[in-house]
This record gives structure tokens, sequence and C-alpha cells, in this order.
């Protein structure tokens, strides 16, 4: 495998949701692996510095309503998502739908199993995060929602 090939799926892996990866040819063999907070390395090849703290929170967005914080549907398991019980059928939910507790809002394949995830409270739909058929993880906000 050359330079070329190893940067190409350094590219790609960094592009991705993926946390790790590993592959390998013949006796060559590659493990990827992202960090969630990499180090930062100081001049001349020091020890690693921490990650630097996040920065302080303004107090103009301390003082922001509760109600205005971004609400989300995330996934309760990784499979795929489908926006519709069938090809043919309109989507559970679009943008702009108000939607009640208890609602059917999407479905998630995982071990071809069929799971309708539903919403757990009244909520309007302000935007729909993930594509049809595309795969999902868990914990992964599906709709950005505001609650009713």
């Amino acid at each position: 495998m050359d330079l070329e090939k190893i940067a190409e799926l350094v590219k790609i892996i960094e592009n991705s949701s993926l946390k790790e990866f590993s592959y390998s040819e013949g006796e060559m063999e590659i493990y990827l692996s992202k960090l969630d907070n990499p180090p930062v390395i100081a001049p001349g090849g020091a020890a690693p510095l921490p990650a630097a703290a996040p920065a302080p929170v303004q107090p103009a967005a301390a003082e922001a309503p509760a109600e205005e914080e971004e609400q989300y549907i995330t996934s309760p398991i990784v499979g795929t998502f489908y926006s519709a019980p069938s090809p043919t059928a309109p989507a559970f939910v679009r943008v702009g739908d108000k939607v009640k507790n208890g609602q059917t809002v999407c479905i998630l394949e995982a071990m071809k199993l069929m799971n309708e995830i539903q919403c757990e409270y009244d909520c309007e739909i302000e935007a729909v995060l993930v594509s049809n058929e595309q795969k999902v993880e868990y914990g992964q906000p599906l709709f950005r929602v505001k609650k009713l």
C-alpha cells in the first residue's frame, strides 16, 4: 500500500462519522482512531498539552429563556432511518408538522426488525436532520423540534 492510498483513507475517515477503522492488505495492517479531544503538541516536540478549555459562557446566552434551547428527537438505537412506512407512502412527519405525544415520527431498522420511533412530547418539527435510508448511530439527533 502506498502513501497516497493511506492519505486517502485518512481523509475519508476524517470526513465520516466513524470513530475507529482498521484495514489490512497482505502483511500491511492499518488502524485509525479519532480522538474526541486531540492533544495539542507543543512546539519542538515537547509533551502534549491538555486540550484548550471551552470558552466561558457569555452572560447574554445564560439569560436566554430555557424554552429557546434546541430540542431533538434522537435515535434510541443504531440502525437505518426510514421517514415513511413504505417507499411509496408519504413521510410520517415533515418540517412544520405539529406532533403529539406518542405519534410515530419514523422507523429505524435494526437487525431486520422495524422499530417505530414515537415522539415523547407534543412538539413542532423544525428540521429533519437525516435522509431516508441513512445509517444512524445511538443518540444521533434525527429531528430538531420545538416543544409546544
